[in-house]
């Protein structure tokens, strides 16, 4: 069978070099293209892998076997919308809901225990650094009271203005009348 003047095995290969590098490309640029929550169906990963099986199965199945075209494409048709289901239920969901991020706010940082690595000076800017889920976190920090605290001192969160942290230092809480 010919379509546009090509057999048609060689369109089935067109279309799956063609949806192969829209693939690629969507796979590199995604976060532009992002769709939000519409339609699974509508879902640019979900289109472009049910048009890269149904290609790929069609070229397979009419280079493999000696049935009509349309049997071929009606196989790879079906074959494709069940794999692309698969595809979506044990690949996409999973990974839309296992998105993660180790991103954290200002405010999360509001009370969190630091360390000064570069000396805080009076009415002047140092550097502290503390330990979160997200990893090691290096700030620029002044003194709340524009007191300068030394390297190496603990301190204490207390405000966060402009991306600099007004810190104190840290003296902790101890129960009873141990000296």
């Amino acid at each position: 069978m010919e379509l546009f003047g090509l057999e048609i095995g060689q369109v089935y290969m067109y279309g799956l070099l063609i949806t192969g590098a829209l693939t690629l490309l969507y796979v590199l640029f995604a976060d532009m293209a992002d769709a939000g929550d519409g339609l699974p169906f509508l879902n640019p990963a979900v289109l472009l892998a049910f048009f890269t099986l149904f290609f790929a199965i069609a070229f397979l199945l009419e280079r493999a076997t000696g049935l009509d075209s349309a049997t071929v494409i009606a196989i790879a048709a079906v074959a494709a919308v069940v794999l692309d289901i698969l595809f979506y239920i044990f690949v996409l969901l999973p990974l839309k809901s296992a998105e993660a991020s180790i991103a954290y706010t200002e405010e999360s940082l509001l009370g969190q225990v630091a360390r000064v690595i570069v000396p805080i000076p009076a009415d002047g800017y140092g550097e502290v650094v503390l330990e979160t889920y997200a990893g090691m976190i290096s700030k620029r920090a002044t003194g709340y009271n524009n007191e300068p605290i030394a390297q190496d001192e603990q301190v204490l969160i207390i405000e966060i203005a402009d991306g600099t942290l007004f810190v104190r230092e840290y003296e902790p809480f101890v129960i009873g009348n141990k000296k």
